[in-house]
């Protein structure tokens, strides 16, 4: 029994006994470095770090200083802080997730174009965390990138199909950064002569905010209104686009590509530039972005469309291939023929969504887009009978709701929600804004209405008993009539 109780000490005795990594100096090594504690972990980075360690440092700092003498700006400049000590890596994952820990997991409805996606399993393992596919950037050699060039080509399908346009390219970066694109393209398009850019007041806060500091650098002036009555009637919209033409300028719209199942793409009442992003097409929320925008035009801008457009070729022996069709960078053509020097696209999340829509098929997709927009119809009914006002009647996934009927301040819903674990948009001190999407399923839909209930001090309002609205909320001169195709090869 003896024998077995020292076993353990004469183990820690062999552990502590280990040599450590010798001084690449041994010359100036008058003593060995002690050994580590028997109970300290052994897999720290300082060991393995290729770089000086603690005894080459003194050694070079033991030295005269070097020529030229420091400035006496240099001289009196404080000492650097000092580092924490070393942190082995197992130890800092531990600490990370007790950190972690501490966080409280809340359900986003602020909408504002970041959405929460339902990403199908096979999609997440095959693509999103597979190397294949998330490790490769611009395929300059095309003949190792046929499968991820020919889920760009599909994507590009898609995007075209769904607004309506002529050619899409293969994502942007951002929405943001595709607005601006569409803004710098509209001005170049003007031969740099019209300097003023009208932006819809709808538009989002972030896309106006870059829009602004994209235009002091060309002398554009950005000019925000309010041009929603004339989108929504079918004649006027037209009517705006034809006077808008007329006048040599461009219509640029951002939409919702979920929302395109639903509504008259863009391309079918005249405009000629459409952007916005594909995140909500099975890309994961990614704490707040960037996510891969899309970015259509017309036939006759396709040579003026920035970022890159995938092309289906043939190969030396006559097969099908695809290939980088058209680059309007100035690293891959002459500057003088560059129409934009935007360099990130974001081909991973791009084909993430290619997949994700050939995943779900044109069917499944509508029937995305049909539950999202019954989810608000829903909520419409349900905080309208405990006494809020939604200010917006059409609407796809998206409701403007007035609190004053029942409260003095937006404050209190969203103290209710903040209980719930919820996150609404916070518009102003009487409206507050619920925006929904894939991931809201029924339990969610029931504690938004009971969040309403509770602030209105009303019975709470059982989901089961509010009546499934007969008829839409978008007005019929916006819903689609034309169908829309997900891949090149299938409908």
């Amino acid at each position: 029994m003896a024998a077995l109780r020292s076993a353990p000490a004469l183990r820690l005795a062999r552990l502590a006994a280990l040599p450590r990594r010798a001084p690449r100096c041994p010359a100036t090594a008058k003593a060995p470095p002690p050994p580590p504690p028997p109970f300290d972990s052994l897999d720290t980075f300082t060991d393995r770090h290729v770089g000086p360690d603690d005894h080459e440092a003194s050694f070079m700092l033991s030295k005269p200083a070097s020529w030229p003498p420091p400035s006496p700006q240099q001289s009196a400049s404080p000492p650097p802080p000092s580092a924490t000590s070393p942190c082995p890596p197992s130890e800092l994952h531990a600490r990370a997730k007790a950190l972690g820990s501490q966080n409280r997991k809340f359900k986003s409805c602020i909408g504002m174009g970041h959405h929460n996606a339902a990403v199908p399993p096979v999609i997440l393992r095959s693509a999103m965390e597979n190397p294949a596919w998330y490790t490769p950037y611009t395929p300059y050699q095309p003949e190792v990138a046929q499968g991820r060039l020919e889920s760009l080509v599909n994507y590009q399908t898609m995007i075209a199909s769904l607004t309506g346009m002529d050619v899409a390219n293969a994502s942007l970066l951002d929405e943001t950064t595709a607005a601006a694109e569409g803004m710098a393209m509209s001005y170049a398009h003007s031969g740099q002569k019209r300097k003023s850019f009208f932006v819809d007041s709808a538009v989002l806060p972030q896309t106006i905010a870059a829009l602004r500091t994209r235009a002091k650098g060309s002398g554009i002036r950005p000019l925000v209104g309010d041009s929603r009555a004339a989108l929504e009637d079918p004649e006027l919209r037209a009517d705006l686009a034809d006077q808008v033409h007329a006048s040599g300028a461009l219509v640029v719209c951002a939409t919702d590509l979920l929302a395109l199942t639903l509504l008259t793409p863009p391309g079918e009442w005249g405009a000629d530039v459409v952007l916005e992003n594909s995140a909500r097409f099975g890309v994961p929320a990614g704490y707040g972005g960037p996510h891969g925008a899309f970015f259509a035009v017309t036939d006759r801008l396709k040579r003026k469309m920035p970022g890159r457009l995938i092309g289906r070729s043939k190969d030396t022996v006559g097969s099908p291939a695809y290939r980088l069709a058209l680059q309007t960078r100035e690293q891959h053509i002459r500057r003088e023929k560059a129409t934009s020097n935007i360099c990130t696209s974001q081909a991973l999340l791009a084909n993430m969504a290619a997949m994700y829509a050939v995943y779900h098929s044109p069917v499944g997709l509508t029937r995305i887009a049909e539950k999202i927009h019954l989810f608000a119809q829903l909520l419409h009914a349900g905080v309208g009978r405990v006494g809020f006002r939604v200010v917006n009647d059409a609407y796809f996934d998206t409701l403007t709701i007035d609190v004053s009927p029942v409260c003095k301040n937006a404050e209190a819903v969203h103290a209710a929600a903040a209980l719930k674990s919820i996150n609404l948009r916070r518009i102003d001190s009487t409206r507050v804004g619920v925006t929904f999407d894939e991931s809201v399923g029924y339990e969610g839909l029931e504690t938004l209405v009971s969040v309403f209930s509770t602030t209105a001090s009303g019975p709470t309002e059982v989901l089961a008993s509010i009546p499934e609205p007969i008829a839409a909320a978008l007005p019929s001169s916006l819903v689609r009539t034309s169908g829309f195709r997900v891949s090149n090869s299938c409908g």
